[in-house]
């Protein structure tokens, strides 16, 4: 009977293995240093096999908020992976480090709202810990260096099977640190978001889900009304700003469905003065 039980214990951790195909790693780290290396190093020595998918690492330092809709826009099309996403300005504070169960993936970081729209994205955290097993930590422990002292290592011992309650206690999932969701609301023909992030190119993802333009009958070849820092500007909406003449702003469903503002051959966030954050309303706009 013991035997049997080895069996399927073995069994049920193979699977687990077997599941979860791969690491992602997203940090604001920047590529100008050694810094992302060293944790691709500390992963490798662990799990000499894994394959690790880079998600960026060019988040503007100390932003927590666009990191967080960078992965949450981002994980649920990656395969079952432990994800790593490091942007930690508190780091060597009293901040927790966890890892979550959320859907058929494991996100490792900082308790600090990072990983909180991602976790939704997945389907819900299921369970979390706390990571103070420092058996599974790469030693000696740098205050400033958690991505590459803590979380990597922790994150490549679950890739090659340890169990996520031998990385610390369970702790509370609803005492997790969660990020407002982004606001958007439908208010008298008009949607009414925020600026949820602004990309290199500088164009401006908002809150607002592209069905809202259908809603308020915007259709591509349309235009539309923005209203923003006590302006109002009207733009085409298209099926892509590379449609737009040079200089021209445009509107357009952005790859992750949402509505977003562009200036062709241009930098729109600076065009609008539109920062993360910033209040913005679309509505139809007249024919002239």
């Amino acid at each position: 009977m013991a035997g049997s039980r080895c069996r399927r214990s073995g069994d049920v951790r193979s699977q687990f293995v077997t599941s979860l195909s791969c690491l992602t790693f997203l940090s604001d780290f920047g590529l100008e240093d050694g810094f992302v290396a060293a944790c691709h190093g500390v992963a490798v020595r662990i799990a000499p096999a894994a394959r690790i998918i880079d998600i960026t690492h060019l988040v503007p330092p100390g932003d927590v908020r666009r990191g967080a809709a960078v992965l949450a826009q981002t994980v649920p099309g990656m395969p079952p992976a432990v994800h790593v996403a490091v942007i930690d300005p508190r780091v060597g504070t009293a901040r927790r480090a966890i890892a979550v169960q959320a859907g058929p993936g494991i996100l490792v970081g900082p308790d600090n709202g990072l990983l909180s729209w991602a976790i939704t994205a997945l389907g819900g955290a299921s369970r979390a810990v706390l990571l103070t097993n420092d058996a599974l930590w790469s030693h000696p422990v740098s205050p400033t260096f958690h991505g590459r002292d803590i979380f990597m290592p922790v994150a490549a011992h679950l890739l090659t099977g340890t169990a996520l309650a031998d990385a610390g206690p369970m702790i509370d999932v609803a005492d997790l640190v969660m990020l407002a969701p982004p606001t958007s609301r439908m208010h008298d023909g008009e949607a009414e978001g925020e600026v949820l992030s602004v990309d290199r190119f500088g164009n401006v993802q908002l809150s607002i889900a592209a069905p809202a333009a259908a809603e308020l009958g915007i259709s591509f070849g349309s235009s539309l009304l923005i209203r923003c820092n006590r302006r109002e500007l009207v733009a085409p909406y298209l099926e892509t700003f590379g449609s737009a003449a040079p200089g021209e702003l445009v509107a357009f469903t952005d790859s992750a469905g949402l509505i977003s503002l562009a200036v062709s051959n241009g930098n729109a966030a600076e065009t609008l003065s539109l920062p993360p954050g910033a209040r913005v309303r679309i509505a139809a706009a007249l024919p002239a």
